[in-house]
């Protein structure tokens, strides 16, 4: 694994008790970060830690990211923690039930939304302020391959995720003078947990439109999301970046 210098940046990731969030703390780790583990799931969390066996370098806090009190709270306590932010990545999701739109209650795809969309608007929401108080930081939004092309069966996903892109590319242009960067991926199929939520069907869907034939690893995805949170990643902002196995290359 070739290493990113990371060296003493504090890093908040979302979602990160399982999954993709995980892996994207233990690359962060490897890379010399230490890491604020914000997640709903509480025991999830404490596992994740003991895991990670890195006392001094990790904090965990228990988190809803769709709920604005809970998130500003959350991004006071890492700050007093670690002595403030330098980075965030936006991880936290759910893919919702599988179905037709017209199908779907109301409340299940204003719930997607809250906590895949309006979830990631409160973090940064919370969180910039203090990246800015360092004239420095970088943000890596996780939306999805579904927020390009929309998925059938997952609009409020799609839907979700496609604003995602849009709020990477507007905050990236609001701090493009500042030395905070913004981007965001766009993950097909990758392989988790979360896909447990996911339909036969509409798994089988997803990955036939993969050209490489396979889904992604969380590796994959954590080695990208390194290299964007690093100092490298320098002349890039508001950019959206693939992660689909050849699915999608706009």
């Amino acid at each position: 694994m070739n290493q990113i210098d990371l060296n003493d940046k504090i890093a908040v990731v979302t979602g990160s008790a399982r999954g993709i969030g995980f892996a994207i703390v233990e690359r962060l780790l490897a890379s010399g970060a230490r890491c604020s583990l914000w997640d709903v799931d509480a025991e999830a969390l404490t596992a994740a830690t003991e895991t990670l066996a890195a006392p001094d370098r990790v904090q965990a806090v228990t988190v809803d990211v769709s709920d604005a009190r809970s998130v500003q709270a959350a991004a006071e306590a890492t700050a007093r923690h670690f002595g403030g932010i330098d980075l965030l990545v936006n991880n936290a999701g759910i893919a919702g039930q599988s179905m037709k739109l017209w199908e779907c209650p109301p409340e299940e795809w204003i719930r997607v939304i809250q906590l895949d969309l309006i979830g990631v608007f409160l973090c940064c929401h919370a969180v910039v302020p203090f990246l800015l108080r360092r004239e420095q930081g970088r943000i890596v939004n996780i939306a999805s391959i579904a927020g390009k092309e929309g998925n059938p069966l997952a609009s409020h996903y799609s839907a979700a995720k496609a604003g995602v892109i849009g709020l990477t590319k507007s905050l990236g242009k609001e701090l493009a003078q500042t030395g905070v960067r913004v981007n965001c991926i766009t993950p097909a199929v990758i392989e988790t947990e979360l896909l447990r939520q996911v339909s036969p069907e509409h798994l089988k869907y997803m990955l036939s439109k993969i050209p490489m034939g396979r889904p992604g690893q969380v590796g994959e995805v954590a080695a990208m999301v390194a290299w964007l949170c690093s100092e490298e990643c320098s002349f890039t902002t508001g950019a959206v970046f693939d992660i689909s196995g050849g699915r999608a290359t706009y």
